[in-house]
This record gives structure tokens, C-alpha cells and sequence, in this order.
């Protein structure tokens, strides 16, 4: 992998490392999870997304290690690439990229679907494809415009998301006491549930990419992938609860929480958590914006891309090419509705994500000396894996052979840019 100094200026703190592992977890998840929990584990919801915070602790526990043993831009392309060569850092990058692009444009239509809660024209035809455009162009401005403007409006929208979020966790923590010992014992199919949950708790991954943003990126970055979880575990376990005390049907609702919130305050309520969506949703995309075009920047930085996308602004000092481009990318996948099919292998590629990071993870020790070490050897990753490896076991086969495709669509533009590749630093907008 390339060492070559970025020209990224490095503004990030732990708080704003910490604003985008936990959106890029908090989205609009939570928001719908409440009812399928309810409906597969009934009153032992709460503990089932404990229990999934300690089954991704061990990945995440690998990532804050091989995050600090990198200070540059591109998270999984370095740990991948640095351990087995630049190709399989392209991979890891082109399968990252594809998993948040589509992500990101699944996620820009829900939050325009929901907008027309307030506002019914927005849920459809020209004014449901201009919101987007509206959408798209003001999110790529913002982080052109800088990580200060980006980190600014990522923190007011987090704060925005988060007032519903507390609401019930407050009246979770109330009922804790008399709806214990109801809730203490698991479903009959434990493992089926847990698969369902534990997709509330990925996307953490979004916040090791810009590292070389970051002013201290191998100290601040495992404390702010370690605090996330603790936020979101702790986060959801109280809101599944207090769902489950304001909503006796819970686990027939079609929008759980936009349905706690009518049976709490009735139509205020139900705005409420409406809002919460549209601010939910929306720091989710911010976050998205943010790390993702860093990774099409990371691999133009080593030449695996065209230089246009490692383009950095002369007065913001941010990937604007890259930005530009994944901003276009996601309006069109996003007004089209041709995401659809790759939205079911976003998580088929995420895991191999994982699986190929973890890997990483020897090669990363001997040539890197990560500053965040973890114990007992290879305890951590082998557990890691056996997790990824249980839960790739109930993906289907037909999305293994769509995600082959892409991983070749991927081969023939490494290969493309092979022949064109120069021995220079990208060029300043």
C-alpha cells in the first residue's frame, strides 16, 4: 500500500469520530426493529440486544485494534491491503464502497418517504424526486464545504434524533424494575432472533475511514468505537422495553415506533417519533457522505482509481471529486429504485468486509505495532469470525453470486485503471 503523505487537514476529534461510528449504527433501525424483536423474542427483547452488543463487541473489538495501527485515510483498504497486497485493498474498498452506496440511497428514499408524513406530496412522483436532488446536493456541499461544517451539522442532527431516542429510554428505565421478570426468558429460537437484531449494530465501520482526518486517529478511534456501543446497547435494550410497555401490540405494528409515540401522547406523540425518523435517518446519511467518498479518494490516492477522485479542494482541503461523485451516484440509484437488489447484498459484502479485516489481523500486528493491542492472542478475531462466519450461513446463495459479479465489476476497473496508472500525487481542484 502506498505511505504517501495525505493532504487531508486532520480537524477530527473523539467526539466527532464518536458522532460518526454511532449514526453510522443509529439509523433507521431502530425505528423499525421494535416490532419484529417483539414479534421473534416477545418480553425478552431488551436482552437480546444486549446480547447482540456482546456478539459485535468482538468485531468491533478487531477494528478499534487495526485502527490503531493506521493514521491514513481509508479504513478497511489499508488493513486489507497492507497485509495481502494492493489488490485484495481495492476489493475491500470496492465492496465497502458498494455496501454504503446502496445503503445510502435506500436510506435517502426512506427519508423522503417519511418526510411525507408531514408532507404527503413528498411521497411520490416530482416533488418525491426533487427532495432528492435537494437532499443529495445539500449534503455534498456541506462536507465539500469542509469537516467542520460536516462534524456541525452531523451533531445537531444526532441531537435532533436522539430526543425520541431518550424519551422512552427514560420511561424504559422507569418500568425497568416491574417489567424484569417478565422478561427473563428467551425466545425458543434464540439464535434466528439474534441474526435479527444484530443488524441494529453494524455500520461502525464508517467511522475508521477518515482517519486521516483525524487529529489523533490510533488513540481516539477505539475509544469512540467502544463508547458507541455502549451508547447504542444501552439505548435500545431501554426503548425495546418502554415500546413494549406503551404498545401491548407491538409486534403487529407496521411503524412501531411512530405507534408508541400515538399511544404515549397520541398525535403529538406519534410526530414526535416521526421527526425523529426524518433527523435519524438523516445523520445517517450525513455520516455516509462523510466516510464513504474517502474511500474512492483512498484508493485514487494509491492509484488504483483515476486521479479525478483523489481531487482534493484548494480551499476546503476535502476528496470534492469523491464527494461530487458519490453524491450523483446516490440520487440516481436512489430516484431510479435500481438499488433495490443490491440493498440485499449490502450486508452479504459488510460481513466480508469484516471477515477479510480480521484476517488482516496478524500481518497488521507484526509490520504496524497497533497502539490498541488486544489479549489472549487470537482469541478476539477467531471469535470474530466464527460470529461472521454463523451469520454468513443465513445469507442465500443467489446473493453470493450477484456479490461475485460485483467483486468483478470491481477486478475490471482495477484493471482499467493499471494501465493508466502514474507515479504521482493526485492534483489539487
Amino acid at each position: 500500500m502506498s505511505v504517501t503523505t495525505e493532504p487531508l487537514a486532520r480537524r477530527l476529534s473523539v467526539i466527532g469520530l464518536w458522532l460518526l461510528a454511532i449514526n453510522g449504527m443509529i439509523g433507521a433501525g431502530i425505528f423499525g426493529l421494535p416490532a419484529a424483536v417483539a414479534l421473534s423474542a416477545g418480553d425478552f427483547g431488551p436482552w437480546l440486544f444486549l446480547i447482540c452488543a456482546l456478539l459485535i463487541a468482538p468485531i468491533l473489538l478487531c477494528f478499534g485494534e487495526l485502527a490503531s495501527a493506521f493514521s491514513g485515510t481509508g479504513g478497511p483498504v489499508l488493513y486489507v491491503g497492507s497485509a495481502f497486497g494492493p489488490y485484495a485493498g481495492f476489493q475491500a474498498g470496492w465492496a465497502f464502497y458498494i455496501a454504503r452506496l446502496t445503503a445510502f440511497a435506500a436510506n435517502l428514499s426512506l427519508m423522503v418517504t417519511s418526510i411525507g408524513y408531514f408532507w404527503p406530496a413528498a411521497s411520490g412522483g416530482h416533488t418525491h424526486t426533487l427532495l432528492l436532488a435537494l437532499l443529495c446536493a445539500g449534503m455534498v456541499w456541506t462536507n465539500v464545504a469542509g469537516a467542520r461544517t460536516a462534524m456541525a451539522s452531523l451533531g445537531a442532527l444526532t441531537a435532533l434524533k436522539m430526543l425520541p431516542l431518550l424519551a422512552l429510554a427514560m420511561i424504559g428505565m422507569i418500568q425497568f424494575d416491574e417489567a424484569l421478570p417478565a422478561a427473563l426468558t428467551p425466545p425458543d429460537d434464540l439464535g434466528a432472533a439474534c441474526l435479527l437484531a444484530m443488524y441494529a449494530f453494524v455500520g461502525f465501520e464508517s467511522s475508521v475511514v477518515p482517519a486521516g482526518e483525524a487529529r489523533h486517529p490510533q488513540r481516539d478511534l477505539p475509544r469512540a468505537l467502544l463508547a458507541a456501543l455502549f451508547v447504542c446497547a444501552l439505548l435500545y435494550g431501554l426503548v425495546q422495553l418502554a415500546a413494549s410497555h406503551l404498545l401491548p401490540a407491538l409486534a403487529s405494528s407496521e411503524r412501531p415506533l411512530i405507534d408508541v409515540g400515538d399511544a404515549w401522547l397520541g398525535q403529538p406523540g406519534a410526530l414526535f417519533m416521526a421527526f425523529g425518523i426524518v433527523a435519524s435517518v438523516g445523520a445517517n446519511l450525513v455520516g455516509s457522505m462523510f466516510s464513504t467518498p474517502r474511500v474512492s479518494y483512498r484508493l485514487a490516492l494509491d492509484r488504483q482509481l483515476p486521479q479525478w477522485f483523489g481531487v482534493v479542494h484548494r480551499v476546503y482541503g476535502t476528496p470534492s471529486n469523491s464527494i461530487l461523485f458519490y453524491g450523483l451516484a446516490a440520487f440516481a440509484l436512489a430516484a431510479s429504485g435500481s438499488f433495490v437488489w443490491l440493498a440485499v447484498m449490502s450486508v452479504l459484502t459488510r460481513l466480508l468486509l469484516y471477515l477479510g479485516c480480521i484476517a488482516a489481523m496478524p500481518a497488521v500486528r507484526r509490520r504496524n505495532s497497533p497502539q490498541f493491542h488486544l489479549r489472549g492472542g487470537l482469541l478476539v478475531p477467531m471469535i470474530a469470525s466464527a460470529i461472521c462466519l454463523a451469520l454468513l450461513w443465513q445469507v442465500q446463495w443467489r446473493a453470493y453470486l450477484a456479490t461475485a459479479a460485483l467483486l468483478a465489476v470491481g477486478t475490471l476497473l482495477y484493471a482499467l485503471a493499471a494501465r493508466n496508472r502514474v507515479d504521482t500525487l493526485p492534483p489539487r481542484a
